[in-house]
């Protein structure tokens, strides 16, 4: 160790940092702590001594020249990066463990050799350096990190590499996915098979679907804004690149994603034996204990049909109404993992590319579901109504039930406009006849109370085609306001008595409620839409709670939703509050389990019905674009300010508004004008209105 020098001075081969990286140098001159240092590159540079590391030397004799004293720097660069690279740097840990803290770069060199040169003692505090993972330096000394702390920090590194590995290929990655949305370019994309590497890519897919479902997620936020510069800041952007991508499809429903609400029936095959063990014993019943001949009435597609109906008339001219309604609550497994999952769906969602149930397929449309000839457990209302439409009584029941008929809303229309109709529903008619009358009733006596029905066409949405080719059609339906108007005022009827005999009997259930003041002038059946739309403004939206107060737009003193078990998941809580009180004289929650409930119930609710408000709506907006800013729309002025106005397009169930001065000095709620729109973008939820011409 002769050629260690421990104060370097003039002659002395010594080195510092730069550039996160050791440098090495040739001392020429020293005064007052300063030193001046002859570069490899023949440089010369000033450095303070408390800046050099902790080893220093050889000394080499200065009398060669300047060119000499650079052949001798470079010499000993070259032999330290070699003896550096051959130091097991690994081996040097494993051995240090246990022996030491932290110790000097000649402490570790001795200990795979006695006496190292400087040369040495150089390479070994390069090596250490180097390592980061496993040691620290403390100068003068290097600091032997524990086991768990070089795991943390290999894991640190890795994460470090994988982040500029995703950075760096991920960004220009992201960017070629937006030339080909933006048809600046066209799949397929250059070397998709290897570009980019399998671990970028798993992470870049996991990234663009994560923001899908979440947009305003400030998870990785700063690594997202890295990858995306440059490039528009769109609030969808995660799903153009996705499209782009083919990672989902085009017209991709994301609505679906921020819900986390699974699609299909795939979910359900982790439930597999739950659902077999209800249907052993929905099975195991043979014979109903109500021989009815009830019969139901739905759209020809229906196939959870979750209501059917039975009506006779008594001497005195009441009507006894005996309502049957699938009771999947009778063998219903609450608080299993079949349960959570249907509770996070909370409800069947009709779209127009499809049907999403909220049960199992299996039960809510087979085994649980009300169809002819299958003998099924029911939650069966007794209603006697009085001619002027009072409910009389209400007495429920658990029940087996085996219906005559499934009925179609077209069938019983027809028979009801034409008894000599010859069709699925014309053997029922005596019993659509007594269903009509009943829900005529009811219907006078809950506009009586105040009651605001809304008479509206519900467009039916047609897709054709898939992919980025799919086309809109809207398709006329033919109207069914005899048959549709039978079946609602059961259903409301139902809920409301329903509610009425549970709060006589201290049942605790949810409630659906909208306690405002309604002008009684709003009271009635409205058809037209600057009508329906001054009284929707005055109305707010009804509310999901635990305390029985009165649904002002229904008319009823009290509404508890129990009539679509298989579709809507406060329906099945209040379906076993009811079955649970009937079998054992106690509520399955109380007040204070049913109020637990409502928070989260709440949540879920809002989130997936936003796919059932927002995702129809996107088609529409499609329809209309496809139709092309040329196309002219009926539509009908709802309202009107100074600075803008409002329209109805009827027949697609739009609202559109518009600038003030595009209708003239005559607008008013109520014309009918014609509309160009233009400008739409279905994802964005945009539309503008064009021109607009008078009728």
């Amino acid at each position: 160790m002769a050629d260690v020098v421990r104060y370097p001075g003039p002659g002395c081969i010594v080195e510092y940092m730069e550039g996160n990286a050791p440098q090495i140098a040739l001392v020429t001159e020293e005064q007052g702590g300063r030193l001046r240092l002859l570069l490899p590159n023949r440089r010369e540079t000033r450095l303070g001594i408390n800046r050099l590391l902790p080893w220093s030397g050889p000394n080499v004799p200065m009398d060669g020249g300047r060119d000499a004293a650079v052949r001798q720097l470079e010499r000993h660069r070259v032999l330290r990066e070699e003896l550096a690279g051959g130091v097991a740097i690994l081996d040097v840990w494993e051995m240090a463990q246990g022996e030491v803290e932290r110790a000097s770069a000649r402490w570790f060199a001795e200990l795979f050799g006695s006496e190292p040169d400087a040369d040495t003692v150089a390479a070994y505090g390069r090596a250490l350096l180097n390592c980061k993972s496993h040691f620290k330096f403390h100068p003068p000394d290097f600091e032997v990190l524990s086991a768990a702390t070089v795991e943390a920090r290999m894991a640190e590194q890795e994460a470090a590499r994988q982040r500029e590995a995703l950075v760096g290929a991920g960004g220009a990655f992201f960017r070629l996915l937006w030339d080909v949305h933006s048809r600046k370019r066209t799949l397929p994309l250059p070397d998709a098979a290897e570009w980019p590497a399998p671990e970028v890519r798993e992470r870049l897919t996991g990234l663009l679907l994560h923001r899908i479902a979440d947009p305003e997620t400030h998870e990785d936020d700063v690594l997202w804004k890295t990858l995306i510069k440059g490039l528009p800041d769109l609030q969808h952007m995660a799903l153009h690149l996705a499209v782009a991508w083919g990672l989902v499809p085009p017209h991709h429903n994301f609505w679906l994603d921020r819900a986390d609400y699974s699609p299909g029936d795939a979910w359900a095959t982790a439930y597999a034996e739950t659902v077999a063990g209800i249907a052993r014993q929905v099975a195991d019943v043979k014979e109903p204990t109500l021989p009815l001949p009830f019969c139901s009435i739905d759209s020809r597609s229906t196939r959870d049909v979750d209501d059917a109906f039975h009506v006779e008339e008594r001497p005195d001219g009441v009507l006894r109404l005996r309502l049957a309604l699938a009771c999947p609550a009778l063998h219903w497994p609450f608080d299993t993992p079949l349960d959570k999952a249907v509770f996070r769906r909370s409800t069947s969602l009709y779209l127009p590319e499809g049907t999403h149930h909220m049960l199992p397929e299996s039960l809510g449309t087979c085994v649980l579901s009300l169809m002819r000839g299958n003998v099924r457990p029911a939650l069966c209302v007794t209603c006697d109504v009085a001619p002027d439409g009072n409910v009389l009584s209400c007495t429920p029941s658990v029940e087996q039930v085996c219906l005559d008929a499934n009925l179609c809303y077209e069938d019983c229309e027809a028979v009801l406009e034409d008894p000599s109709r010859d069709n699925a529903a014309a053997p029922y008619l005596e019993q659509l006849r007594l269903g009509e009358r009943l829900a005529r009733a009811r219907q006078a006596a809950r506009i009586a109370a105040g009651a605001v029905i809304m008479d509206r066409p519900d467009p039916k949405l047609v897709l054709e085609g898939e992919g980025a080719g799919i086309r809109v059609r809207l398709e006329e339906t033919q109207p069914t306001p005899r048959a549709q108007m039978l079946v609602s005022e059961m259903m409301i009827l139902a809920s409301a008595a329903i509610a009425r005999w549970a709060g006589e009997r201290g049942i605790p259930l949810l409630y659906r409620t909208q306690d405002v003041g309604i002008p009684r002038e709003y009271a009635g059946v409205w058809t037209e839409p600057h009508q329906m739309a001054r009284i929707m403004r005055a109305l707010s939206p009804a509310s999901l709670e635990t305390c029985p107060r009165p649904h002002a737009g229904l008319g009823v003193t009290a509404y508890s939703p129990v009539t679509s078990p298989l579709r809507r998941y406060p329906d099945l809580i209040n379906e076993a509050q009811i079955v649970h009180w009937l079998r054992t004289g106690q509520p399955r929650l109380d007040a204070a389990g049913l109020e637990a409930l409502l928070m989260p119930l709440h949540a879920r609710l809002d989130v997936v019905g936003q796919v059932q408000r927002f995702r129809p709506r996107y088609w529409k907006l499609l329809y209309i674009r496809q139709q092309g800013d040329k196309a002219w729309w009926n539509a009908v002025v709802t309202e009107e300010n100074d600075a803008f106005a409002s329209v109805s397009l009827p027949r697609e169930q739009l609202f559109v508004r518009g600038r003030r001065h595009l209708f003239g000095e005559r607008a008013c709620p109520g014309q009918r004008v014609q509309v160009r729109l233009g400008k739409v973008n279905p994802l964005y939820n945009e539309i503008q209105l064009l021109e607009v011409a008078e009728v």
